[in-house]
């Protein structure tokens, strides 16, 4: 079976999570880490697939730094790194854990250790609902738990979710792994309840698809949106004044008519820490191949 597409943008996700490891301390602005990981891909060859999500402690997904945001790493908790890269539409995405003050290396460990069972499971004809069960068992011998309602997703080309889940607890659900596959596997644990609910922050938005012409900036807004990103996410920081236009209003006009929609920063229910690790797979007909491991 021929190499898959995704290789390339699985080297450059990994050496760009590798590489700003060794950038994340407390102090830096969640804003400076952002914009590290995205100017890398860019760099290296890569498309950001999404924008860079830095996720801490009870935050467990869809952060990422809005203009001038100020939010610094912290002291002590855990930072999660979340980060996508495409060439062509062929997606990868992959995150990690850190420890900062190493007073809760419990936690990765679990989401490292589930991670890698999980991939280690994979073939073909693996139901997939077998795969969130054995994620949930091993963070539970690490006294934590799994959380509920975040999960793995296949990946087809510019479709991030592409369509079949990986859960993260034991469920009974059709899906189940074929040749060809590929997958993004991410566990999650928390001492919390096992759930994260949405908030009202929203920094990460994604067109729709809804084909309606409007008028002025925001015309010129939807087109440049639907040209630059299509259906991946993309973030209002990443929109410059040289669109000319007033983005704020703009946007708000592009969410009320239900041509963009916005992804709320997701937050663990009872403000309990998260960790997070996951990678992409890619399933073959002589094994699966991990495209986002370092080499």
């Amino acid at each position: 079976m021929p190499k898959p597409p995704h290789v390339k943008a699985g080297k450059i996700a990994a050496r760009v999570l590798k590489e700003i490891r060794g950038e994340l301390k407390p102090g830096i602005t969640a804003l400076r880490i952002c914009t590290m990981v995205e100017k890398k891909i860019l760099d290296y060859g890569g498309q950001p697939a999404f924008p860079c999500n830095v996720n801490i402690n009870h935050i467990a997904a869809h952060h990422t730094s809005p203009r001038r945001d100020p939010t610094k790493i912290p002291d002590f908790g855990l930072v999660k790194i979340d980060i996508g890269v495409h060439i062509d539409g062929y997606i990868v995405d992959t995150a990690m854990t850190i420890d900062v003050d190493g007073t809760l290396e419990g936690f990765v460990a679990a989401t490292d250790d589930a991670l890698n069972e999980a991939i280690a499971m994979i073939e073909p004809g693996v139901n997939l609902g077998d795969v969130g069960r054995e994620i949930e068992q091993i963070i539970k011998a690490y006294g934590l738990r799994a959380i509920k309602n975040l999960s793995g997703h296949s990946i087809k080309r510019y479709r991030l979710h592409g369509g079949k889940t990986v859960p993260n607890t034991k469920k009974r659900i059709p899906d189940v792994v074929e040749v060809g596959d590929c997958f993004a596997i991410e566990p999650y644990a928390t001492t919390g309840t096992g759930y994260v609910k949405d908030t009202d922050f929203v920094y990460i938005m994604q067109n729709t698809g809804k084909d309606i012409e409007l008028e002025g900036t925001a015309e010129k807004l939807r087109q440049h949106l639907n040209d630059r990103y299509g259906p991946l996410p993309f973030t209002p920081r990443w929109i410059g004044a040289s669109e000319g236009v007033d983005v704020v209003e703009a946007l708000k006009e592009l969410l009320r008519a239900k041509i963009i929609r916005g992804i709320s920063v997701q937050v663990e229910k009872k403000g309990r820490p998260v960790s997070h690790t996951e990678h992409t797979i890619f399933v073959t007909d002589e094994g699966v191949e991990v495209l986002t491991r370092p080499d």
